[in-house]
């Protein structure tokens, strides 16, 4: 058959139309884009410190997203993984300090059978131990009790002058505990992990504010990294000894580990940790997020010179992927997913650093995306709040894992299961408010759709997993 030539009009209308539906696309793109990455956790989390020990990781952090700034935090869990990738807690780690403003616990030390935790409450440093590395913990001395304005027996200055925070506690291979603190501090520890003998004050190149101290060994060096700077200006700088974790202490002459990235999206790499797993070494750091208490954080590789020196790490919202291989069911991904509301976009506003321009989205495909760093939100009218993750055909679904918008709050919630979308049957949930996360479902049944409707909590996903039958790699 012969095609007639398009009249010239006719061109220009499809060309308008083509450009049209071109930009329509562009901008579709744009509205879901998220900018806040592959974070660690799937909630708000600042101070990281984070181990391996035996085959689990722990991490162990303040809890932002309270919403009143440097005057709360959340409630004190530690989050576990044994891949790195997929993390979980359940109920608070240290309970009498519940309620408390918990800021930046250090890892959990071992020393004669026990744990010791040294977390900033109330803007005190206080000594915490259990008998395992995920608590529960108490304090230390005394009564396991926080009076205001401190625990009396249980800080960790006695005397007169009790003050400091970011405690950050090592343990030389010979056996001797060292505590690092906000403003440059270091002392000696007792064998009791609780008596501070030899403090003195560190000698550094950057004569700022510092705090978020970390402190590690390798290959006979022993590193010092402080932090100068905050909000979206964070930055870490660092120094080195050959001979003791008191010094004397040398600076490269490239003493910078991290500072904001703009072609990658970071902003203001602040207080975290650094730890390793065998020979590789990586940097933890909280990132300036949704401004103020409402930060996230990242983990990115740590690479040193041939001369023990470290290299400035290019900071990235990545993430590092799983750091060990654990058997796990599959996935079951969803080809759609559909909400009964979502919040309005938000502009995040920028503090120092105008270059920070950030708009979050809300849409119900950021809860079934992996990242961590995006959710899906509901509007605050919604009576309905449910979420809907639709698998394309009906499938057996061996499990179901939510991991709800500020998890150490608590929810409740009602799961459902249906094979036309219409029709729908109860497969899970509780009607009784529980601070985890995930909140772990055994359905064992095939569905094409699934929902979950919160009940009780704030109406919000991180993430949502539907696994096949099989072993979870939490």
């Amino acid at each position: 058959m012969l095609l007639r030539p398009m009249k010239t009009s006719t061109k220009i209308k499809v060309y308008i139309l083509f450009v049209w539906c071109c930009l329509c696309w562009l901008t579709a793109g744009a509205q879901v884009a998220n900018p806040f990455g592959r974070a660690l956790v799937p909630d708000m989390i600042a101070d990281a410190s984070i181990e391996l020990v035996g085959d689990t990781f722990y991490c162990y952090a303040t809890t932002d997203g309270y919403g009143r700034g440097l005057d709360t935090s959340g409630p004190p869990v530690v989050w576990k993984s044994k891949d790195f990738v997929h993390w979980s807690f359940e109920g608070v780690c240290f309970p009498s300090a519940d309620g408390e403003k918990y800021w930046a616990p250090s890892k959990a030390v071992e020393r004669n059978g026990r744990w010791y935790i040294y977390p900033t409450v109330n803007g005190i440093m206080h000594v915490g131990v259990a008998d395992s590395p995920e608590g529960p913990f108490r304090l230390a001395r005394g009564k396991d009790e926080f009076t205001k304005p401190f625990a009396r027996e249980a800080t960790l200055r006695q005397g007169e002058d009790r003050g400091g925070i970011d405690a950050e506690v090592f343990v030389d291979d010979d056996g001797q505990a060292y505590v690092f603190w906000g403003g440059r501090h270091v002392a000696k520890l007792a064998d009791d992990m609780m008596t501070m003998t030899e403090e003195r004050t560190l000698e550094t190149r950057r004569k700022e504010y510092s705090e978020g101290p970390i402190f590690f060994k390798r290959k006979g060096i022993y590193y010092y990294l402080y932090t100068i700077g905050g909000d979206e200006r964070y930055e870490y700088y660092y120094m080195m000894s050959r001979t003791s974790p008191m010094g004397p202490y040398e600076t490269p002459a490239h003493d910078l580990v991290s500072t904001t990235n703009v072609e990658t999206g970071v902003f203001g790499p602040g207080h975290g940790c650094v730890f390793n797993v065998d020979d590789d070494y990586f940097f933890a750091f909280l990132e300036f997020g949704r401004r103020s208490t409402n930060r996230q954080t990242y983990v990115n590789r740590l690479h040193f010179n041939e001369d023990g020196t470290i290299q400035q790490v290019k900071v990235t919202l990545d993430g590092v992927g799983a750091l060990r291989k654990v058997k796990s069911a599959k996935e079951l991904k969803p080809v759609d997913m559909k909400a009964s509301s979502t919040m309005e976009p938000k502009k995040i506003r920028h503090n120092q650093d105008e270059r920070c321009q950030r708009t979050e989205q809300f849409v119900a495909a950021f809860a079934a995306d992996g990242e961590n760093g995006s959710r899906w939100m509901a509007t605050e009218t919604d009576t309905l709040c449910w979420l809907v993750a639709d698998l394309g055909k009906k499938m057996k679904i061996g499990r179901s894992e939510l991991c709800f918008v500020r998890p150490t709050e608590g929810h409740a919630y009602v799961l459902e299961g249906s094979t036309d979308g219409q029709h729908w049957e109860p497969c899970g949930g509780h009607s009784d408010v529980q601070r985890k996360s995930p909140h772990v479902d055994e359905v064992k049944k095939a569905y094409r759709y699934v929902r979950v409707r919160i009940t009780k909590g704030i109406r919000g996903v991180w993430e949502w997993r539907l696994l096949a039958s099989g072993k979870s790699n939490r």
